[in-house]
């Protein structure tokens, strides 16, 4: 008997379970960021996060305590430390997914395997893909896992603290004057953000300009030269120069880069800019603060706004 046929026997008797409390229950529906419609027969009560940020808007929904089981660095809020692990992202263990006895998945499309949702939807579990490519997006991913979790009300106002959050950020920031950017994810190899990243709609809410917005995959790898053709103002990283803060330094060695000439290098904490929930919004005002100072930097404009 194949992995798939002896997870799926496994499983049977508990969606068997499930069902014959269902009679009592009005079914929730939504549809998931691929477009694909979800729908449970009641308000999912023990699910399974295949992502850190995930599991933010989970809890931002109201819904942290029915996470029976996420995966590695599954970090935050800190009660979701204590929660079982079903593996990492890039690979889940599926057994332990059956394991944890979830009537609802959310999955990550671009990091997690295609193959492991389609696995784990062939055993009849349901499954929400999330990914939000905008931060406008976001409020809408915390509604719609609220009413899978049958958490409306708290998820209601969460996202309406983010809309209102986000529209404060963008109205303060959206006459300010252009700022180029370069935004490194790695340094070898040297990795940077699409235009279709969320992290790009961070810079552009800043009134920064990705100098690499029109690559379409989510994280290009560019070259050096690339950089210094487009000689950005400012330099910013969210990967792991808080360990290795050698990764900006490295730019110095170019001192006609007009960011290496003013000093323009930024870092943000990873968490708060790579993660597409809540917290991206701490992020990002930590970059508009550091993009103003790239203004404030100006030789002829220090002082405007």
């Amino acid at each position: 008997m194949n992995l798939t046929k002896r997870l799926k026997n496994q499983l049977l008797p508990i969606l068997m379970a499930a069902c014959s409390l269902t009679a009592y229950a009005a079914p929730v529906t939504v549809k998931d960021d691929t477009g694909l419609t979800v729908t449970l027969p009641t308000p999912a009560s023990r699910i399974v996060t295949l992502s850190p940020s995930v599991v933010e808007v989970t809890y931002a929904a109201g819904a942290g305590d029915k996470i029976v089981a996420t995966v590695e660095y599954s970090d935050y809020p800190a009660s979701a430390l204590k929660i079982p692990r079903v593996g990492g992202h890039s690979k889940i263990d599926l057994e332990a997914v059956i394991a944890a006895k979830p009537d609802l998945v959310i999955a990550w499309q671009s990091g997690n395997s295609p193959s492991a949702i389609e696995k784990i939807r062939q055993l009849g579990i349901p499954v929400y893909i999330s990914q939000p490519h905008k931060m406008v997006d976001i409020p809408g991913e915390i509604e719609r896992i609220g009413t899978l979790a049958g958490t409306t009300h708290i998820a209601k106002k969460a996202a309406q603290d983010f809309r209102t959050r986000y529209n404060t950020l963008a109205n303060k920031y959206r006459n300010r004057s252009p700022v180029t950017v370069f935004y490194q994810v790695w340094q070898n190899p040297l990795i940077t953000i699409g235009g279709q990243q969320i992290m790009s709609d961070a810079v552009s809410l800043c009134q920064g300009q990705n100098i690499f917005a029109d690559l379409k995959p989510l994280a290009p790898r560019v070259s050096f030269e690339a950089v210094i053709a487009a000689n950005p103002e400012a330099i910013i990283t969210s990967g792991m120069a808080d360990q290795n803060p050698e990764m900006l330094d490295t730019w110095k060695k170019w001192p006609n880069l007009t960011a290496t000439q003013r000093n323009n290098f930024f870092f943000v904490q990873s968490d708060l800019m790579n993660r597409s929930g809540p917290r991206i919004l701490d992020g990002t005002q930590i970059l508009c603060d550091a993009l103003q100072t790239a203004r404030n930097r100006r030789p002829t404009a220090r002082n405007k706004p």
